[in-house]
């Protein structure tokens, strides 16, 4: 060293870090760090002040709690050294280690001493502080273009960096990564496209799928949402995109279990290219009601039915999600019989006055001022404007005020031989 420092002088933290990310597997454990930077201030006669330790990634700038907590402490004069493994464990990127050549330059941080070397404020030291550093900063961004560029190569060999889908599973001989077709799962993926080809919805399939005891990797029930990512998903006709929407687009090395032709034909039946996603239809009640069979959630389904003159009528329907029971017998309902069964028990419906959420009675409000201006010489109570302002909603409201009430009220509603009962 160009400068000698005394040591019984300085105040020091002892500051341990682990990063939990692959690329640090090999580092020294945290536990590791602290014993051996211990028995060197014991050594050395250095005063430790204060030990502390964190499991954060050092890439990026000000993301570390603790350290960030030690630049407090050096800037406050708490401490005034630092020992640490390695350089490496302070910083990997160029904002945390700025910060720590600033604190040099203002003879807040006088010496950082590692296991092998120490660093002071002499252009030669802080020089070879930043170099080490620099190197960890280059090596993980070194790290990070190889793993791209290894994961690219992978791709444009057909191999697909990730969890193949339900149908296949990776298979390692002779050190060499395959995917090969699961012979108890890959058949009736070809099976559930043809249904599909032939027009059959997803929960029919879901149904079949059950009957025959298709089940996931984990040997559980097919769920519905399921069997609509598996047949959107071309992975099973021999392409892929990756990264997912990024619309670059591969020839996959595996064995196809479709044809494109067989996936196209079952796209167009499931009407998979339409503007609004599986799943994204908002139905009022659908959350709030249960199926008074079987225990099952209601849920909403939108129809169209094509007249003679060639316009469409839509229906909206609610029926038992057969959840629980498959072969549920609960009858569907429109939302016009709902809206009509809800009606006859209206006088029930009354929100819970100390729950109620604060839009609502903003409502409620404005309605009732609505109603006294129509009719003046009427003053209403609550319990009539909230069953009157139920009644304008379910017959005329919009759905995000239909899903309002509803969600207020207390009372347990279930669907029962198209008749809304309370349970």
């Amino acid at each position: 060293m160009n400068n000698i420092v005394e040591q019984t002088s300085l105040k020091y933290c002892l500051y341990a870090r682990k990063s939990s990310e692959s690329d640090e597997r090999q580092a020294m454990s945290i536990d590791s760090q602290i014993k051996e930077m211990s028995d060197l201030a014991k050594r050395e006669n250095i005063k430790i002040v204060k030990v502390v330790q964190e499991s954060y990634s050092a890439k990026q700038s000000g993301q570390r709690p603790v350290f960030t907590q030690l630049l407090t402490d050096i800037r406050s004069g708490v401490v005034n050294g630092l020992l640490t493994w390695a350089p490496d464990r302070l910083s990997r990127n160029a904002g945390d280690l700025g910060s720590l050549v600033d604190l040099m330059d203002d003879k807040k941080l006088v010496q950082i001493r590692t296991y092998s070397q120490s660093f002071t404020n002499t252009p030669s030291e802080k020089f070879m502080l930043m170099i080490l550093c620099s190197q960890a900063k280059l090596e993980n961004d070194n790290k990070g273009e190889n793993v791209k560029r290894g994961i690219r190569a992978k791709c444009e060999m057909g191999w697909r960096p990730c969890m193949p889908p339900i149908g296949y599973y990776n298979r390692a001989m002779a050190g060499i990564k395959d995917v090969v077709v699961d012979p108890n799962r890959g058949p009736f993926i070809t099976e559930m496209f043809k249904h599909a080809a032939k027009g059959e919805s997803g929960r029919t399939i879901k149904v079949w799928l059950d009957g025959i005891g298709a089940t996931s990797r984990k040997d559980k029930p097919i769920t519905l949402s399921l069997v609509y990512l598996m047949l959107k998903n071309p992975f099973y006709y021999g392409t892929f995109e990756y990264p997912i929407g990024s619309g670059t687009w591969y020839k996959g090395s595996h064995v196809p279990l479709i044809t494109k032709e067989l996936f196209n034909k079952a796209q167009k039946k499931l009407n998979c290219t339409q503007k609004s996603k599986w799943g994204s239809k908002e139905f009022p009640f659908r959350r709030f009601l249960t199926c008074y069979s079987c225990g099952s959630t209601i849920v909403g389904e939108e129809k169209h039915k094509t007249l003679k003159n060639g316009k469409k009528n839509k229906h909206i329907y609610y029926h038992c999600s057969r959840q629980v029971d498959n072969n549920c017998k609960e009858p569907y309902l429109s939302e016009k019989q709902l809206i009509e069964a809800l009606l006859l028990i209206s006088n029930k419906l009354t929100a819970d006055k100390v729950s109620m959420e604060p839009g609502l009675t903003k409502a409620i409000q404005k309605f009732r001022s609505m109603l006294e201006t129509v009719n003046p010489n009427k003053k209403y109570t609550k319990n009539e404007t909230i069953k009157n302002y139920a009644k304008y909603v379910l017959e005329k409201g919009t759905d995000f005020e239909k899903t309002q009430l509803i969600r207020n009220l207390n009372v347990k509603l279930a669907v029962h031989d198209r008749k809304i009962v309370e349970i």
